[in-house]
């Protein structure tokens, strides 16, 4: 396809901009559009609630009500993490674009890492209570989703957390929005109460989400970058497609990692990142405690494709791929390590509806529930069908940050002889819900944060069979530890490594040694959380 006939998905911040300026047609129409998509009947093939649906909720297709299998369509923690996105993405666009008057539509992504965002957060157009269309006063259709329908969560042994009823409406950090049981909506109206306020709600959700993408650490008057920001452009350093697609792959190459070397982030990394950072934790600092009980819903992967946010997001998440498409030489074809950690249907999430268990991935797995039609025949899209954006897709993106990345097929990485810190053998059985792994390390007598890792869970994960299989978790961190040019002394001196996993419950685990295996209760009610630390 000639470059020149090209659609261009634009920065939801240039489309902003050009609105404030008081060209307001393609901001108008976007917002039509999405108003058109949530307004059609639950079962429309272009409702937003049967599009959103086919992420988690509400567990559609085979494997129905089946703990051995993840409750949606959506592909996490396997190879098939970019690819399947990127589809679903697209059948949101095509579904925008069936409203009428809205042919011309293109869903926008939100650079999360550009200046404005690291500076502001995320763009106001995205949460402002209200936007005026056709001279009327309308809730912003981008802000938030109300259910046209009950929702029921059918996963044996989940206990109807992700129950939810027709015109509950979306939430975001600070708020809850765990209502599936007479507990739960207590619980949940109890902390939504101490949070009134529309617009301070806004304020809250933007510091968090500034502390995910800012944070950095001094050490020896040296800055050093533990925030998402900084994810997204390692993640551009990753070396072949099986590591950069997903978490599981990432970690088995981390595992193995020689001396000397950094650990690779994988795409999926960040990603989820921003999940939690919008949905439901702080960001836990040394120095900052996290708001309890936030269960946003972008912060579960069940509910997080009912938040209208969700889609600007991975249409960011789709356009960082492509970025490493091009640094690296893959916009035409993709590589895959067979039967590498990351590459079954069991790794990390289970199944989804019409794969078998046990299932090998590759480049002809069928991405459902997506359809194409070639020659008037109708068949469920794959891998192969995606790769090239704009040959076989007809789209691209306008220039946006980290395109300066993507120009260089090497970067230098300017690093001092780092170690790595190793955290396995996580068992996630016990913990309630999505969680994060934050390491510390105590620099010249001053705790700094290093990172942290999120990671997207089911909220019970000890009836998942699949997830009893399939129970570690590893999250891997730099620890700057600047040497002298003689090796027997340090520029900075690291009295000790800190590992601390914060879940819903609060902090679950801590620790301050290193290459032992820890089980800490913090408070009796909570869970036990093993995990092993060392640092090479």
């Amino acid at each position: 396809m000639a470059t020149q006939n090209l659609k261009i998905r634009k920065s939801i911040l240039e489309i902003q901009r050009e609105y404030e300026n008081g060209n307001k047609t393609e901001l108008e129409n976007l917002m039509r559009a999405w108003k058109g998509i949530k307004e059609l009947p639950a079962e429309d093939s272009h409702s937003f609630f049967k599009l959103g649906g086919f992420h988690g909720e509400p567990f559609r297709g085979a494997g129905w009500g089946s703990n051995a299998y993840w409750g949606g369509y959506c592909n996490h923690g396997n190879v098939l993490f970019p690819t399947w996105h990127r589809i679903y993405i697209l059948k949101v666009e095509e579904a925008l674009q069936s409203i009428k008057g809205c042919e011309s539509v293109m869903l926008p992504y939100w650079d999360e890492t550009n200046e404005d965002s690291l500076e502001k957060g995320i763009p106001s157009c995205l949460t402002d209570e209200f936007f005026e269309l056709d001279g009327e006063k309308i809730a912003n259709p981008l802000r938030s989703f109300v259910f046209p329908k009950n929702i029921v969560d059918n996963v044996q042994g989940d206990n109807n957390l992700y129950n939810k009823p027709k015109g509950y409406e979306t939430v975001r950090y600070p708020l809850s929005g765990l209502v599936g049981s007479d507990e739960d909506r207590a619980k949940t109206a109890e902390h939504n109460a101490k949070y009134p306020d529309y617009n301070k709600n806004v304020e809250i959700l933007n510091d968090n989400v500034l502390n995910w993408l800012n944070s950095f650490i001094i050490v020896k008057g040296k800055r050093i970058e533990t925030n998402v920001n900084q994810k997204f452009k390692d993640c551009l350093n990753a070396p072949n497609f099986t590591v950069f697609s997903n978490t599981t792959s990432a970690a088995e190459w981390n595992i193995n990692l020689e001396e000397g070397s950094l650990p690779v982030v994988s795409l999926e990394s960040p990603h989820n990142s921003i999940h939690l950072a919008v949905g439901g934790c702080d960001l836990p600092t040394y120095d900052r405690s996290p708001i309890p009980d936030a269960n946003g819903d972008m912060g579960e992967n069940d509910t997080a494709g009912l938040d209208p946010i969700f889609y600007f997001h991975h249409c960011n998440i789709d356009r960082v791929f492509w970025l490493w498409q091009k640094k690296h030489g893959f916009t035409d074809h993709l590589e895959i390590f067979p039967e590498y950690p990351g590459t079954n249907t069991v790794d990390n999430q289970g199944p989804t509806p019409g794969m078998a268990p046990n299932s090998w991935l590759d480049l002809e797995t069928p991405l459902n529930p997506f359809k194409i039609t070639e020659n008037g025949i109708e068949r469920t899209y794959n891998s192969l069908d995606c790769i090239n954006i704009e040959k076989q897709l007809g789209i691209t993106y306008s220039i946006g940050s980290l395109d300066e990345f993507s120009k260089n097929r090497l970067l230098k990485v300017e690093e001092d002889d780092a170690k790595v810190i190793k955290v396995s053998r996580i068992n996630k059985a016990p913990i309630r819900g999505s969680f994060l792994i934050s390491a510390f390390a105590t620099i010249d007598g001053k705790k700094q944060h290093l990172g942290t890792e999120a990671v997207l869970s089911r909220w019970s994960s000890q009836y998942c069979s699949n997830c009893q299989t399939h129970l570690e978790v590893k999250a891997f961190f730099k620890l700057p530890v600047l040497k002298e040019t003689s090796k027997s002394t340090l520029k900075a001196s690291v009295n000790s490594v800190e590992i601390e996993i914060h879940g819903r419950d609060g902090l679950l685990s801590g620790n301050n040694n290193t290459r032992k295996l820890f089980s800490l209760f913090k408070k009796t009610e909570k869970p036990a959380v093993n995990f092993h630390v060392e640092v090479v």
